[in-house]
């Protein structure tokens, strides 16, 4: 059986910098010891996360604590929003309830999820029977999670899109979801900007 262990980033700084280079807050960056002392007693084989900085800097502890073989896949990265801030609550039902909706310029759900589960069946090929480490975006796992549970739409990605960080266990026979659990969230209030 393989476990991969998804790691949502913690709490980002909208302020500075772009999607992919915003740094972690304040809050964020002692957010992620919590996380990584969620984790302290599971091995991990490996490490891949989305290239994005609030990702590599979430899991970065762990990645150091047990010297882990680190790589990026670009596919993990957040869905793409041409630079928008068009993360309304309108917007999410309109995705959820249409995958192949998107604005101008910006990325479907359906292309999101298309990329993501792309890059988890190469990790689940690379690394069988392995513990891997995965960081995360909140719409990049939430539509992995849909991929293998059709059930989980707008309300249930309501329901997390506040939790960052957000640790979650995914684990597979295959390329088969057998099991999920979540291990730990802290709720961060959504002020209508995060990507």
């Amino acid at each position: 059986m393989t476990h991969l262990y998804f790691v949502r980033h913690a709490q980002p700084d909208y302020r500075t910098g772009e999607n992919s280079t915003f740094p972690l807050s304040e809050e964020g960056e002692q957010d992620r010891w919590k996380a990584a002392e969620v984790l302290r007693e599971v091995h991990f084989d490996a490490a891949v996360s989305s290239p994005y900085r609030r990702s590599i800097d979430t899991i970065q502890p762990i990645i150091d604590r047990q010297h882990l073989t680190f790589t990026t896949d670009s596919r993990l990265r957040e869905r793409d929003n041409n630079g928008g801030t068009s993360n309304s609550h309108e917007m999410f039902r309109k995705r959820w309830a249409d995958f192949t909706f998107h604005e101008e310029g910006g990325e479907s759900l359906a292309s999101t999820m298309e990329r993501n589960v792309a890059a988890l069946h190469d990790i689940l090929a690379a690394y069988p029977d392995k513990t891997v480490l995965v960081g995360t975006h909140g719409t990049a796992l939430s539509t992995i999670i849909h991929y293998f549970e059709p059930s989980f739409g707008y309300e249930a990605f309501m329901r997390i899109i506040d939790f960052m960080p957000y640790v979650l266990r995914m684990d597979f026979e295959g390329t088969a979801l057998v099991g999920r659990e979540e291990l730990f969230y802290i709720h961060k209030e959504f002020h209508g900007v995060k990507a």
